[in-house]
């Protein structure tokens, strides 16, 4: 289950209110690549939008890490949106990565994080959990960018970025743009795309 558009812009700029940021803007040039890559790969464009739209939600309640992921779970959960609250979960580890893969801070205590770990080892990655991933290694809060610049300012902020999940951004690339039959970029729009801030 998983809200409308118009009711997941809703629930993002009300979180917006409680967190100011760039995350904002990033999670809307996210659901713009989602909705593109989704309409050319036989998903449901809709519905990659709202994913996209809504897999930081979790920043709405502060500036936080690997919380990030675990807050947004909780409250998509809450809500009754358990196709958003998988994305949650699944956006920042990679099909089959564990938990180290996490490039960020590591800011759950340990409960917290076995709850984490027990939730995401119950989850079956899908396409649209693959399509996420895609496109939050390639939208920033200014636009559509390469993946290896996109990695690499995330590398040079944190210090690391496994070699593991690097190539795997890299496959999912490889994956779609045989989906959709065109490159991302291209697809994306990315000479011209840009997120506006609400």
């Amino acid at each position: 289950m998983y809200p409308t558009k118009e009711a997941a812009l809703t629930l993002l700029k009300e979180a917006v209110t409680h967190n100011p940021g760039p995350w904002e803007a990033h999670s809307l040039c996210v659901a713009h690549c989602a909705e593109a890559i989704a309409a050319r790969s036989g998903l449901n464009a809709d519905k990659a939008y709202v994913l996209g739209l809504l897999h930081d939600i979790g920043r709405r309640f502060g500036v936080f890490h690997l919380r990030h992921v675990y807050e947004g779970y909780k409250y998509m959960t809450l809500l009754g949106y358990d196709e958003v609250a998988k994305i949650c979960l699944t956006h920042s580890f990679a099909e089959g990565h564990g938990i180290d893969d996490y490039v960020g801070n590591h800011d759950l205590d340990e409960d917290e994080t076995a709850n984490l770990l027990n939730k995401l080892s119950e989850v079956k990655f899908d396409d649209y959990d693959k399509l996420i991933h895609l496109c939050d290694a390639c939208g920033t809060a200014t636009g559509v960018a390469h993946l290896e610049d996109r990695m690499g300012d995330v590398k040079a902020r944190y210090g690391d970025y496994p070699v593991a999940k690097w190539n795997y951004n890299f496959e999912l690339k490889g994956y779609f743009e045989m989906k959709m039959g065109m490159d991302l970029y291209e697809a994306v729009g990315m000479d011209t795309y840009r997120p506006a801030y609400s």
